[in-house]
């Protein structure tokens, strides 16, 4: 290593150099809080003025950090929250951690990356060490970042390092979280790679090094990809199962038995999150620049953006023998984030189920003790009490998502029809009826 990489080496073993991280939400917030944790001086930028007053405020709005941990820590100087502004170029390390949307076309949106490489770029010093955990497609980092850097006159791998490191948070996930869970980075150079590895192992307790950064981009799309396509099959194999008048649930658990050769994955009302529904679209967008078409991506991708339908399907033929039609119906949706206790609602079928329930005549309510208010595109709405009187109400109640909190013993004794995606009902013998996903 030449000495500009010995210099940032030995400030990150002695915790001297100063961290920076973009964007703090569910991937940022607890990557910047783990650093702080470790003795370093972290700076979060983000956008949004209200999460930075909330974290200078030692207030966490990430389901997976108590308040009282990140006061602890910005109460002792080792973590503070800005905008965007010239201590970027300050700071010994930059891990970018924005969003990464599609647009409607299924093309990555890459404008979030590009505005915070932007960003640094005019900031951009000898010394530094930038990394990339946005997920994105293979080559992002080598053809997007290092170029907007190397234009303010560096040379990357030699005046400044550059890497790519994927997110692998899951939120709510209570066992592994951002120190535990290994951590692959991908660098452009044998200087990037060790700098990379010396920065990340004060923040987990594994680093996985790759040969380059299109190695590690490539490694988080097979990871979603691989659960996407897992999924888009056993979603399948329910509306087989279906056709076929057997319960899949059965059918899966009795798989599931198999000690080799095999992997549970279950059956869902849909994709939800940030990483599963869009993680893929990238490799195949990518692919197809290269007049090559993924195959098991795009199958995988219709049968899942197809299950909402699906669900409503179930939902009309349910109500059509009881006498009653999908039209004027009060409808309850239980559960509106994607996974169960947690309030991410990014991507959740829960938004595609009610909007279709409502284009077709539907009175539409949700409840959920973790979403009190919900405010995603086209649909916003106020959630209701999961009681008995709410249940009994309902024409049909729709299990999208299985908190714990929600007792089944209350949708055992007061609903007329229960949809269930989530094998919610699972052994329970209801007054009304039940049709299970």
């Amino acid at each position: 290593m030449n000495q500009t990489a010995q210099e940032l080496l030995k400030k990150l073993e002695q915790k001297t150099a100063r961290i920076g991280v973009v964007g703090l939400g569910y991937v940022g917030m607890p990557l910047a809080l783990e650093f702080a944790k470790a003795g370093f001086h972290v700076i979060g930028y983000d956008v949004d003025s209200r999460r930075i007053a909330e974290v200078n405020a030692g207030r966490s709005y990430i389901g997976d950090i108590k308040d009282a941990e990140l006061a602890e820590q910005v109460n002792a100087g080792r973590l503070r929250a800005s905008l965007p502004d010239d201590s970027i170029g300050t700071c010994d390390t930059i891990s970018i951690c924005v969003p990464t949307p599609l647009r409607k076309s299924k093309d990555p949106d890459m404008r979030y990356i590009v505005s915070a490489t932007d960003e640094i770029a005019k900031r951009a010093r000898k010394g530094q060490l930038i990394v990339l955990e946005s997920t994105t497609y293979p080559g992002t980092t080598t053809e997007v970042v290092m170029p907007r850097i190397e234009a303010k006159g560096l040379k990357a791998g030699e005046d400044f390092f550059i890497a790519f490191s994927p997110e692998r948070v899951d939120p709510g996930n209570p066992t592994f979280h951002t120190r535990n869970t290994p951590k692959v980075v991908g660098g452009y150079s044998d200087a990037c790679r060790i700098l990379s590895k010396a920065l990340y192992s004060h923040a987990v307790d594994r680093v996985v090094i790759v040969s380059s950064p299109a190695a590690a981009e490539m490694v988080k799309l097979l990871e979603n990809t691989f659960r996407s396509v897992n999924i888009g099959l056993v979603n399948e194999m329910a509306i087989m199962c279906r056709k076929l008048d057997c319960d899949v649930w059965e059918v899966i658990e009795a798989a599931s038995t198999k000690p080799f050769g095999y992997m549970t994955f279950w059956p869902g009302p849909g994709l939800g999150g940030h990483c599963i529904p869009i993680d893929p679209h990238y490799l195949s967008w990518k692919l197809k620049t290269l007049n090559y078409n993924a195959r098991f991506i795009e199958m995988a991708g219709e049968i899942n953006s197809h299950m909402p339908d699906y669900v409503v399907e179930l939902v009309g033929d349910a109500l059509n023998d009881a006498g009653k039609s999908v039209k004027n119906a009060r409808i309850l949706i239980l559960g509106v984030a994607y996974k169960k206790n947690v309030d991410d609602c990014r991507e959740s079928p829960a938004i595609d189920v009610i909007e279709l329930l409502r284009k077709r005549g539907a009175t539409v309510s949700y409840t959920d003790p973790f979403v009190p208010h919900l405010h995603h595109e086209p649909v916003t709405m106020d959630g209701v009490a999961y009681d008995a009187a709410t249940v009994a109400a309902a024409d049909c109640v729709v299990v999208v998502t299985d908190h714990s909190a929600f007792d089944p013993e209350i949708l055992t004794r007061h609903a007329k029809i229960v949809v269930d995606t989530r094998n919610m009902m699972k052994g329970r013998k209801a007054a009304g009826r039940v049709v299970r996903l």
